[in-house]
């Protein structure tokens, strides 16, 4: 039997499909991908906190703080002194004052690309943060290590990590945002790691200086995560709908990125 649809109508239904899975490839997978990362996060962030109150994980944190400090010496953070030194250094970078005159910075630059939405976006993101961290640290109350002493100044809770929580909220938050701003897919990736690899050096030094137990680290890497992509899937939905100045660095419609 002789098809009778003709050809341009066959070909212009295969474009349209072609543009709806690109679009489903681009936009709706990407967003499922972060809800899934969100919901892992927050299920992990429950598990942990639950661990931590009935009290089985002291001997997997215990085991772990020792192994970064000499043995003869509980006292002496593992390597030499140049070592502890870096590690205070990195370790800054998670603290309020750092984050919040990186995130201030940020906000500059998009404020004077006239991304004034996006500037209250980064605030509100960063900001949020702060609130959910020291919520949280309130509610849970725990002591900080007392097998070491501690190579820092402490006065609030343990649980969690305020550092690495915020290192993961504003390095990744901003790292994201920034990274759409870029036209080149190598640039991109190069911010998103440069984020990555400062929320790890922040809540690994945590644990180096003897200030935090791995689990409160762990903790807040994980809550400062899902808040950065929850910040993230917010971004999306807000540009989509119109209420968000829209990402110059993409390609106009049928358009591909040339690298």
């Amino acid at each position: 039997m002789i098809d009778p649809t003709p050809e341009p109508r066959r070909r212009h239904g295969r474009w349209r499909l072609l543009g709806l899975m690109a679009r489903l490839g681009r936009y709706e997978l990407a967003t499922l991908i972060a809800l899934v990362l969100v919901m892992g996060g927050i299920w992990a962030f429950v598990t942990i906190a639950e661990e931590v109150i009935e009290g089985e994980t002291h001997s997997f944190d215990e085991a772990i703080l020792l192994a970064m400090r000499n043995a003869k010496d509980p006292v002496d953070p593992l390597g030499p002194k140049w070592l502890e030194e870096l590690a205070r250094d990195f370790t800054a970078l998670g603290s309020v004052g750092i984050t919040m005159l990186i995130t201030v910075t940020v906000a500059g630059f998009f404020l004077l690309q006239s991304r004034r939405r996006a500037t209250l976006l980064i605030l509100a993101a960063v900001g949020g943060g702060l609130l959910i961290s020291t919520l949280m640290k309130q509610g849970f109350d725990r002591p900080r290590p007392d097998i070491v002493p501690h190579v820092a100044y402490l006065y609030t809770a343990s649980f969690p990590s305020g550092h690495s929580m915020m290192a993961a909220v504003t390095y990744l938050t901003l790292g994201a945002l920034l990274a759409r701003v870029q036209p080149r897919r190598q640039l991109k990736a190069y911010l998103l790691m440069i984020a990555i690899v400062l929320t790890l050096l922040v809540g690994l030094t945590r644990v180096y200086l003897g200030v935090h137990w791995p689990t409160d680290v762990l903790a807040g890497w994980t809550a400062g995560a899902a808040w950065a992509l929850i910040c993230w899937l917010a971004a999306r939905w807000l540009q989509h709908h119109g209420q968000l100045e829209p990402d110059r660095s993409m390609p106009p419609s049928g358009k591909t990125e040339r690298t």
